[in-house]
């Protein structure tokens, strides 16, 4: 008999997993608090407790290849960065093409999941649940947590000294939706993500002036990089990562700083990050350089203390006339269903999940969240293999290892995330790319042997190393193999560019000019050579 497994949330997360659930013959139900799918992605004008808010604008930061399902291509008419709107469009095809509705239970609120009775035996859920004023509880084999950890907004107000004389209005920015409302008023938004530097843009476009207030600064990015790509297609490879894994950490910090300040000088910017040597998540903005070139924007300091109307900051410099503050200060983690007995533990600045994943200390490993994670890439194809994975370890397909070796994983892969990302909050959660990815593969059996392709078919291989390193790779081989995955691979560029060809051109040359400059530079080059040889 199938095993039943709930599914917490029809989110992005919730969704592929009810999909791997049907995939691995499991009998998902997915619990879903609203009245529709999307979760953090669809966007509603009215702020609801308990749920996910975003601004009517929001559009990905990661392209549509590197972020559509492994087995299921975004069309390739949709732009490469999406808005919300368009993303929750692919969501809806993804359902239906994989009929998944009729597992969902809209407007239905998780109460409780706990542990029946003889759980070390069964390792059994207790789901209690409630719609329409009547609860209701099922047993399940499994459950998957896929609610996500952009609810509970954080607001630290007792780090900032005088806001409760503050005349002037402030809210958290998940409560921001438009820039209307916000005509000729001056603005300081609190914060450096990619949240509060889209706000502050926005704003800035209606507003008299926009002060954005940061702490520790942040790199910046755009979302075009070489030849007008998106950025995670070049920056996502097998062969950087591998650079990035084997060249010293002061080589690899140098060049990245190079980089990030190959479009602006970010100390002229005042955005120079604190720590400039931490490999957190940069800021993507194809605007906010030039709003502050314009004086749009005004890059502050830490602030110190809030008067009525104005603003101190660290540096002894004062705003004056605030009218409004923007509080783009991240979120905290909240299950509340799980409050009785906390599976779900975050102390001393840790995440104690088994791969950000599996509670270590449960008897049965058949509970699983899916997205608690911050990758520094799309988190797509991140909770994809999480799902695949978490699916086969329900079936007892893969097993898990002793609650010590688990622990011992846990501690180490912290540390290494604090070398890496620094001991802030919001960097909890945050993880390397690729090698997370392949570590999940790896778990089940998916991971690409490059080596064995070499020899096989050496075009895919160096496709596979040298090209983005996208979902579809972890479709070639393995359980769940997609015969479509090579082609995908192939044809990824035809998609990239369909949206943007929307011109008729004679066709070019296919001899670029740069191409040749090269060849002649390497002939004038041969030339001096073969004359100094002549001379001595």
């Amino acid at each position: 008999m199938a095993k039943k497994v709930a599914v917490i949330g029809a989110g992005v997360s919730g969704l592929i997993s009810l999909k791997c659930c049907v995939d691995e013959g499991l009998k998902p139900t997915c619990f879903e608090k609203t009245e529709d799918i999307g979760g953090l992605w669809r966007f509603k004008e009215n702020i609801e407790d308990g749920q996910a808010s975003i601004y009517q604008s929001v559009i990905t930061n990661t392209s549509k290849e590197m972020s559509c399902f492994s087995d299921f291509p975004m069309p390739e008419d949709f732009p490469n960065f999406l808005h919300n709107s368009k993303l929750l469009e692919y969501f809806r095809i993804f359902v239906k093409k994989f009929d998944l509705l009729k597992y969902i239970q809209f407007q239905t609120t998780v109460l409780s999941v706990k542990k029946c009775p003889d759980f070390s035996s069964t390792g059994q859920w207790v789901v209690v649940t409630e719609s329409n004023g009547k609860e209701q509880s099922a047993v399940f084999d499994a459950v998957m947590v896929c609610s996500g950890h952009h609810i509970l907004p954080h607001l630290p107000l007792e780090s900032f000294p005088g806001i409760q004389k503050f005349k002037g209005q402030y809210f958290h920015s998940r409560q921001y939706k438009h820039p209307e409302g916000f005509e000729r008023k001056r603005i300081l938004v609190i914060g450096i993500g990619n949240s509060a530097s889209d706000i502050a843009v926005e704003l800035s476009k209606k507003a008299a002036q926009v002060f954005i207030s940061t702490r520790h600064g942040s790199w910046v990015m755009g979302h075009i990089s070489e030849d007008g790509y998106p950025w995670d297609m070049v920056f996502h490879t097998r062969f950087s990562s591998m650079l990035r894994n084997v060249l010293p950490r002061r080589v690899v910090k140098w060049v990245m700083e190079q980089q990030m300040n190959r479009w602006f000088n970010h100390e002229n910017y005042g955005l120079m990050p604190q720590n400039k040597y931490l490999m957190k998540e940069p800021i993507l903005s194809d605007d906010l350089p030039s709003r502050i070139l314009y004086g749009a924007i005004k890059v502050k300091s830490r602030v110190k203390e809030l008067t009525e109307t104005s603003a101190l900051f660290e540096d002894g410099t004062v705003e004056e006339d605030i009218d409004v503050i923007v509080f783009a200060t991240g979120y905290t983690f909240s299950f509340p269903f799980l409050e009785d007995h906390p599976l779900v533990k975050v102390e001393n600045n840790m995440v104690s999940l088994y791969k950000y994943m599996f509670p270590p200390h449960l008897e049965k490993s058949t509970l699983a969240c899916i997205g608690l994670i911050q990758p520094l890439g799309s988190i797509f194809p991140t909770v994809e293999l999480q799902a695949r994975w978490g699916t086969r370890v329900f079936k007892g397909l893969c097993t898990l290892p002793s609650e010590r070796t688990m622990m011992a994983d846990i501690i180490k892969r912290n540390k290494k995330r604090i070398d890496l990302f620094g001991e802030s909050n919001s960097q909890i959660l945050q993880t390397s790319y690729i090698d997370y990815l392949d570590e999940l593969a790896l778990e089940i059996g998916a991971k690409p042997d490059l080596l064995s392709l070499l020899l096989k078919e050496p075009k895919l291989a160096v496709k596979l190393y040298f090209g983005p390193c996208n979902s579809y790779q972890y479709r070639l081989v393995g359980p769940g193999q997609w015969n479509g995955a090579r082609s995908a691979i192939f044809t990824q560029k035809q998609r990239i560019l369909k949206p943007l060809k929307t011109r008729a051109l004679k066709t070019s040359s296919n001899f670029p000019v740069s191409f040749l400059l090269k060849i002649l530079g390497l002939l004038a080059v041969v030339v001096v050579f073969f004359f100094q040889l002549q001379w001595f």
